[in-house]
């Protein structure tokens, strides 16, 4: 299982609920077992950058390549890239 976690954050506050609506859409794409979009509560006071975290797991590197592969991927990146600031992504294998 590929685990996808996906940290943004927004150019302008007043984004931060239109980057997140956009890529809740992203749940729409088949290719998923899991995914969230979640505005980050920014408890750690040390850490704060982060406004959005996209969470999703995949079967394997196949299903997320076809999910990045979907048109709907593609829209809603080039609708949420002008709102954002920062983009990290991590994809890493799950333990057994």
């Amino acid at each position: 299982m590929i685990r996808h976690i996906v940290f943004f954050s927004a150019r302008q506050k007043q984004d931060v609920e239109m980057i997140r609506e956009e890529l809740s859409a992203l749940g729409g794409i088949p290719h998923s077992t899991v995914f969230e979009v979640t505005v980050n509560t920014k408890v750690d006071p040390l850490s704060d950058e982060i406004d959005i975290v996209v969470y999703a797991e995949f079967v394997d590197q196949a299903a997320l390549a076809a999910y990045k592969a979907h048109p709907l991927y593609d829209r809603t990146t080039q609708r949420v890239r002008p709102m954002r600031e920062l983009r990290y992504s991590a994809d890493v294998v799950a333990a057994a």
